[in-house]
């Protein structure tokens, strides 16, 4: 069993060392000047600085979290001399359900009507990697002029986005990108997490999910500001019909996260494009909606707040396991808890206290 008094010692040891490692987040020069060519070749619509730049912002290096840290400045500050905001969407829903085909299809009706998107795309925790990832589903956008998919791995991060999924949206209004899809990589009870980065949440269904109101969590329904039933079509659509009535029953029961918007639910079909055309004017509605209330300003507040706190929880995280001796003080107590001898809140608390180099009580 490792000594606790004999770790503490030695992360006390530590702490100048830290302090100096710590000073290293000032931004050199030279790393300020790259930011800024990154951010001349976003304003000018460089693809290929785009995804330099969402490469940059996914590293692990300090030096290209520190580049990342100022462009990501560059690009809010930009925004903020903006008066049209980017329509960031959300886009969860069961697997197989048909996520990215829709976001191909209705991702083409964006196009059409002279808009700019950009759709991210995180791929699967248990690869960590995205090989393609759901490009092959979306033929269209991937190679339009007006469009940029990006798959970025999720790497097992909760909510079913990556750490960096805010940074990357954020990156693609800087590019020019008036529209920003965001697909989960799933549905879960931790999903809510993507509807705190977005402006607007839509849930799709699928027809005769049954007990689709069992395998649909309220605490997503209650987030959703617009719920499709895709797949609407031939042997399937009088199933979507009873799907969707329902969706509109639960509803009810679920109260408007404001009093500008009431949820809606449209059946739709990516094959015969059944209310294609409505969810755009709905969607629309609802941007125009937020606008004139200014809740969308309120919206992008909470996605900031969230941001800054999220961002906190991850380096925590992160440099409690690069401090080795409190790694290897969580080694042995997960042992400890493993085999029943102490509680995993004890564990917890002995690990946290080690790292903040607080004195047991």
């Amino acid at each position: 069993m490792m000594n606790t008094r004999k770790v503490l010692s030695a992360v006390n040891r530590k702490r100048f060392g830290e302090f100096i490692r710590y000073k290293t987040t000032i931004v050199t020069s030279e790393e300020k000047s790259k930011a800024a060519q990154l951010f001349e070749g976003l304003a000018n619509g460089d693809r290929m600085k785009l995804s330099k730049a969402i490469t940059m912002i996914e590293s692990t290096r300090s030096d290209h979290r520190r580049i990342s840290a100022e462009l990501i400045s560059m690009c809010l500050k930009e925004s903020g001399k903006k008066n049209k905001k980017q329509k960031r969407i959300g886009f969860t829903g069961t697997p197989g359900v048909g996520k990215s085909t829709f976001i191909e299809t209705f991702g083409k009706k964006m196009i059409e009507n002279g808009h700019r998107l950009a759709a991210v795309d995180p791929s699967s925790a248990r690869s960590g990697g995205s090989i393609l990832g759901d490009k092959t589903r979306m033929p269209y956008l991937s190679v339009a002029d007006n469009a940029y998919v990006r798959p970025s791995p999720n790497k097992g991060d909760m909510g079913g986005v990556t750490k960096s999924t805010l940074e990357t949206i954020i990156l693609t209004e800087a590019a020019g990108y008036d529209t920003c899809f965001v697909e989960t990589v799933g549905v879960g009870q931790s999903e809510f997490m993507v509807s705190e980065m977005v402006d607007m949440f839509v849930l799709l269904s699928q027809p005769g999910a049954g007990d689709t109101l069992q395998g649909i969590k309220k605490g997503i329904m209650e987030l959703a500001d617009l719920i499709i039933v895709n797949k609407s079509d031939g042997n399937l659509e009088i199933a979507s019909k009873r799907t969707s009535g329902n969706l509109i029953d639960a509803l009810r029961f679920v109260a408007p996260k404001s009093a500008d918007w009431n949820p809606q639910v449209i059946r739709t079909s990516c094959v015969s494009l059944l209310n294609i055309d409505r969810i755009y004017d709905t969607i629309n509605l609802y941007f125009d909606k937020i606008e004139k209330s200014k809740r969308w300003d309120k919206i992008r507040t909470l996605q900031q707040r969230n941001w800054m706190w999220r961002q906190i929880n991850n380096l925590i995280i992160e440099r409690l396991h690069e401090e080795s001796d409190v790694s290897e003080a969580a080694e042995s107590l997960e042992k400890r808890v493993l085999s029943g001898e102490i509680a995993p809140t004890t564990a917890a608390y002995e690990i946290v206290d080690l790292f903040l180099n607080k004195p047991k009580i």
